[in-house]
């Protein structure tokens, strides 16, 4: 009895894959489904040939990032911390303050927590271009928009 050779499963490698640019529209949209829908799409997961040691996925443009919305009461209740490095240096702010002063923040900080805690977080999050207001410098790119 002879038996047939295993075939090889194809592993795409990095000039195989193919970088689209998209545009999302956030105003008005809620924080936390725009933001795992947007971590999607910058790893990649909706292509076929998604690989999770590679870096799979498109650019993602989003505009309107100011004028984003967040559940319920969470504009007042959620809280933003950092650290000074000196003793009871403890600092915070709510989603509010944050929006006011730096608007692109809070959805930076939402589809980075839902990237991979690895070496790909710092090459997927650079593919993120964030604006809080209707212009953005991708037009060369000419990115597909997208509708959620």
């Amino acid at each position: 009895m002879q038996l047939k050779k295993a075939q090889k499963t194809y592993v795409p490698t990095e000039k195989d894959l193919e970088k689209k640019w998209y545009l999302v529209d956030a105003k008005g949209k809620t924080l936390g489904p725009l933001a795992t829908k947007i971590a999607n799409l910058l790893r990649g997961k909706g292509k076929a040939h998604f690989t999770p040691q590679l870096d799979c996925g498109d650019h993602v443009v989003v505009i309107h990032a100011k004028e984003i919305r967040l559940a319920r009461n969470k504009l007042d209740t959620k809280l933003y911390y950092w650290h000074t490095k000196y003793p009871g240096g403890l600092k915070s702010r709510s989603a509010r303050e944050v929006l006011a002063k730096k608007p692109d923040k809070v959805l930076y900080d939402a589809v980075r927590g839902m990237l991979p805690r690895n070496r790909l977080r710092k090459n997927l999050i650079k593919k993120l271009h964030l604006f809080p207001g209707a212009e953005h410098n991708h037009k060369a790119q000419a990115p597909t928009p997208l509708t959620f």
